[in-house]
């Protein structure tokens, strides 16, 4: 089972540890090696998340999503992101960005790091979201109780998670604005990159949110009538229509996975540049983490992790949410990325440590009261 969904990844390894030999020695290798397990601490969280989604989809599409989802995840947000991110920053060509990653470092790195200010907004906002949509929601299984139970009935209200992203956002923007203006001005007009990103990051949520949530409706919908027909077809002996909205629904739903881990990128990538500005060596080693992410997401979905460990997905989104804030923190400040890779690992080590308790108390009840039973039977 663990070679069966590791495989790839494990061949993928050894190819880019090999590559990375090849390129720039025993020196790039440990570049690469390095990188891959900052990708892993800081995408641990992204594959709990994508794990409580990917098991809503058949076999076709998990495969769809370690294959195809892996060429948008390796190549488009690993390799083509920070070339992207330079050629509209430094209003330049794709070909000219390309050319200026492999062949002035240094300036493509100052790219980059002028460009974060936008790219911390945007994916701030989407993961924020993310978080404040887990946390307003009423669950039947709650981890923080004492937190979680008047967060869901403030989450009644409509909107709410909107309106508190958007204000959290003008509090940033003005904040970058005010602190700038007091070095000379010189980045005031930062603070409205910063607001325009965050709303796209905002808007980006809303929509994919919202198409995934309303196909995955009416993908119940047409599961519910796909019954009914099956239930009159043997009664009547009549073949019944097919049904192919599953497909869009979950194509759907696909999309969103590929857009979350997009945002779960954006610190993968800008930590990358604290420790390397070789774009082939960021490349390696993010691919090779990326690689994990998919593997390890599609391990918890077959295994039923999430269902026997029912705190990880709470550890998981208050892990966006910690990420979430470092992000719009990283707009004025930094943050070491000891701390960004750390704070997901302890979140979900400690759900994880709670999810296992929680079993353990379960198993000690049932067996108590298995015991009663039979003393009752015994007394009989």
């Amino acid at each position: 089972m663990v070679l069966k969904t590791f495989g790839w990844s494990f061949a993928v390894t050894a190819l880019g540890l090999v590559a990375a030999v090849l390129y720039g020695g025993w020196a790039a290798f440990g570049v690469v090696a390095i990188l891959s397990v900052l990708e892993i601490s800081l995408s641990f969280d992204n594959a709990v998340v994508n794990a409580g989604i990917l098991k809503k989809m058949n076999a076709f599409w998990q495969k769809i999503f370690l294959t195809i989802g892996i060429l948008i995840a390796v190549f488009g947000m690993r390799l083509v992101f920070p070339v992207v991110i330079v050629a509209i920053s430094a209003k330049l060509g794709p070909l000219e960005a390309v050319d200026l990653a492999l062949t002035d470092k240094d300036l493509y790195q100052q790219y980059v790091t002028d460009a974060h200010p936008s790219i911390a907004a945007f994916g701030g906002m989407f993961l924020l979201m993310i978080f404040l949509d887990f946390i307003f929601e009423d669950r039947d299984i709650k981890w923080l109780g004492w937190l979680e139970r008047p967060l869901s009935k403030l989450g009644k209200i409509d909107m709410l998670s909107a309106c508190i992203a958007m204000i959290v956002l003008l509090i940033t923007s003005m904040t970058f604005a005010t602190n700038a203006h007091q070095h000379g001005g010189a980045h005031v007009d930062k603070a409205q990159t910063v607001l325009v990103s965050g709303l796209a990051g905002l808007i980006t949520y809303l929509v994919v949110g919202g198409l995934s949530g309303f196909f995955e409706g009416k993908l119940e919908e047409e599961e519910e009538r796909e019954h009914e027909e099956e239930e009159a077809a043997e009664r009547t002996g009549k073949p019944r229509s097919a049904v192919a909205l599953a497909g869009k629904a979950a194509f759907f739903m696909f999309l969103y996975l590929e857009v979350l881990d997009a945002s779960f990128s954006f610190d993968g990538v800008i930590g990358a540049f604290a420790i390397t500005n070789d774009i082939v060596l960021m490349a390696l080693g993010l691919g090779i983490g990326a690689m994990y992410v998919r593997s390890l997401t599609v391990y918890l979905v077959r295994q039923g992790t999430l269902d026997d460990y029912v705190y990880l997905e709470h550890g998981a989104h208050y892990a966006i949410g910690a990420l979430a804030a470092i992000l719009l923190v990283t707009i004025q400040y930094e943050i070491n990325e000891f701390i960004t890779g750390s704070i997901g690992v302890i979140l979900i080590g400690w759900s994880f440590w709670s999810s296992v308790r929680r079993n353990k108390a379960l198993a000690a009840a049932e067996g108590k009261a298995d015991a009663s039973k039979e003393e009752v039977s015994s007394g009989v």
